[in-house]
């Protein structure tokens, strides 16, 4: 028989179940971490059809010699398989982020941005914008400007500079962070000076729109979220940043499954408790800065990935980390066609899309858990 554990959260206000039985649930989870890379091997085929009029065919890609084979192939793998790539990497880094913390804070409902990351990020991007005149690649002003820079440049140095600024703030969000709650030892004081660190940075960020004029069209796409940002180097960055994310939160899953028996119990068993949720944070602001830095805001994906996960199977932490990582990939993977489909040749912001069904999604859950008397 297995055993369900019911937590309080660190206000008491609200109950929290993790299941932590593996009984039986080993089948399960291959079964559904086969479907999820099914899954996502049919949305980076798809990626590769779906362009600016809707699907299309690839045959052109073997057609021999001709002009219109050339573009084709142009197209697909320059702009349509390293955009699918990054678009499903930055998925994976935000599902694994918020495994991380809705285990680090011990509440299903707990997302990667909670520490105030994404707003540094952002402040950090708007910053970097700002001081090399970011609106000139966008707008085609390049005489006006001496230096421009554009989120949606290609080039490596304004990748690897764009998300060195957005990994330097988000860093800098967290130990604003920590030094508020004055360390790591108190959950709810870090949930509560990452909501503060949060709201003051993204004040910031508007204060550098509001002065630097020129920024805010360059900016426009970042803050609503869109995966028109990401080339080569950018999905390159994004997966060589993925896979030792990962191994590291593997390495982790063991503290976060004894985190979430209580803290006494963790202590009983040893753990230095500290350490552990520094290397959870510090894991927590380099996923999600560096998905950030390339994706621009992206709503609920960190959220809801773990979320479905568990709706699926009860795994321990070890499993769910890699679930809830190819459910992200999977959910921002298949956003990202959606953006790019739905209202063609036109195409919507993937961070708006993510957050209608996302937050659709959370209503439509709270509602059935409420009619069933239960909590969510």
């Amino acid at each position: 028989m297995g055993v369900r554990f019911e937590l309080k959260d660190a206000a008491g206000l609200q109950s929290v179940n993790w299941n932590l039985t593996p009984i039986k649930t080993g089948k399960k989870a291959r079964a559904l971490a086969l479907g999820l890379l099914l899954l996502c091997c049919a949305l980076l085929l798809l990626g590769l059809a779906v362009g600016s009029t809707g699907v299309e065919s690839l045959r052109p890609l073997w057609s021999q010699g001709d002009a219109q084979a050339a573009m084709a192939r142009q197209i697909v793998w320059d702009i349509r398989l390293p955009r699918t790539l990054g678009a499903w990497g930055a998925g994976a880094l935000l599902g694994l982020a918020g495994a991380v913390a809705q285990g680090l804070f011990r509440n299903p409902l707990a997302d990667p941005y909670l520490l105030g990351s994404a707003s540094g990020a952002s402040l950090g991007v708007a910053a970097a914008l700002a001081l090399m005149g970011g609106a000139g690649g966008m707008l085609g002003a390049s005489g006006a400007v001496s230096v421009s820079v554009s989120v949606y440049s290609g080039h490596w140095l304004v990748r690897l500079g764009l998300t060195g600024a957005a990994f330097v703030g988000a860093v800098v969000a967290v130990l604003l962070t920590l030094a508020l709650a004055r360390g790591v030892q108190h959950t709810l004081r870090l949930l509560l000076a990452g909501v503060v660190v949060g709201v003051v940075l993204g004040a910031c960020t508007s204060m550098i729109l509001l002065l630097s004029p020129d920024s805010l069209q360059a900016m426009q796409g970042f803050l609503l979220g869109s995966t028109g940002f990401v080339g080569w180097t950018a999905c390159l960055l994004l997966l060589a940043v993925w896979l030792p994310c990962l191994l590291a939160a593997g390495a982790l899953a063991r503290a976060l499954d004894a985190l979430a028996l209580g803290e006494a119990t963790a202590h009983s068993l040893g753990l230095p408790l500290a350490w552990l949720r520094a290397a959870l944070v510090a894991l927590l602001a380099l996923a999600t800065g560096t998905a950030v830095a390339q994706t621009g805001l992206i709503a609920f994906v960190g959220l809801a990935a773990p979320h479905l996960v568990r709706a699926a199977v009860s795994v321990t932490h070890g499993r769910l980390m890699w679930l809830a990582s190819l459910m992200g990939g999977a959910l921002l993977a298949a956003a990202d066609l959606l953006a790019r489909g739905l209202l063609a040749p036109q195409e919507l912001p993937v961070g708006v899309l993510t957050a209608v069904l996302g937050g659709g999604y959370l209503l439509w859950l709270m509602h059935r858990r409420q009619a069933a008397g239960g909590s969510l």
